[in-house]
């Protein structure tokens, strides 16, 4: 019987899914979050990198896998909110639609600080949706990437890059990794590699998948060199991105993502996770 893998192949997971080749009776399809999230709901695929959030609410069915995950402890630089006035005087903010997590998160970090400004679905760029009329606008992934550079670069020989602007043109971009850090002091965690407790992956694919995953952090380098060409981003940018990535859903990381569930998911079922190589591991 074949198994079924979906794929959410932006950039923070090249390091992972660049250099996977599927096993034999694995097949996989690619698309945004919240298309790989229904499409694991609904058993079309067997397995996704699904959004943290989903999981959560869906903690009773599924299960993840114990090491891998797309986390950060701290900024992100690709879920962004750009927004033309202070954050306590936002009115109307417009979503994406592409991403459960990032809105989730955003409504926990706006909680956090007392605020319930007019939260909207509506398409397009952020400085095209700010024309519209909308005073702050959630963009996710690669475009986040770009616009977010579009507003602040071009860099400089002498920006270093661990104090990237974040203001430019009368707008600012607030990275919602950031807040999150500094509201918690704990790493947020996007994704996790999950699946139907009754369909576990089969182990030829979590060994490729491991193996892919040593390959491309190996040769990071190497992989925004490639993606840097294909977002049309300095590649010095692009590593610096995917050097602040967590793949490997490590206790802090955990941590972050209990906490968070805690937030955004009161009562949800315990989240559960396979065990980890060589380990025998209670679930809870």
């Amino acid at each position: 019987m074949t198994y079924r893998a979906g794929w959410i192949h932006f950039t923070n997971v090249a390091p992972i899914l660049d250099s996977l080749v599927l096993p034999a009776g694995v097949t996989a399809i690619t698309g945004v979050p919240t298309e790989m999230n229904e499409a694991l709901l609904s058993r079309r695929v067997d397995i996704a990198n699904i959004s943290a959030v989903e999981f959560i609410r869906n903690a009773d069915a599924l299960e993840a896998l114990p090491d891998f995950s797309v986390a950060v402890l701290g900024p992100v630089y690709s879920v962004n909110l750009f927004h033309t006035q202070p954050l306590a005087e936002l009115h109307r903010i417009a979503l994406t639609s592409q991403s459960a997590m990032s809105v989730a998160l955003l409504e926990v970090l706006l909680r956090g600080r007392g605020l319930s400004p007019v939260l909207e679905r509506a398409e397009g760029t952020a400085e095209e949706l700010l024309a519209t009329g909308f005073d702050g606008v959630l963009r996710i992934g690669d475009s986040a990437l770009r616009e977010w550079y579009g507003v602040v670069g071009p860099l400089t020989p002498e920006t270093t890059m661990t104090s990237l602007p974040h203001t430019a043109r009368g707008i600012t971009v607030t990275d919602l990794a950031e807040e999150w850090f500094a509201l918690t002091g704990h790493p947020f965690t996007f994704a996790v590699w999950a699946y139907h407790r009754d369909n576990p992956p089969p182990p030829a694919l979590v060994q490729a998948m491991r193996e892919a995953r040593r390959e491309g952090i190996g040769h990071l380098a190497g992989v925004a060199g490639r993606h840097a060409l294909k977002l049309g981003l300095p590649e010095r940018v692009v590593q610096h991105y995917l050097w602040n990535f967590r793949y490997h859903l490590e206790a802090p990381d955990r941590l972050g993502l209990t906490e968070f569930a805690a937030m955004a998911v009161p009562g949800h079922a315990p989240l559960r996770f396979g065990p980890r190589p060589g380990v025998l591991e209670t679930t809870g």
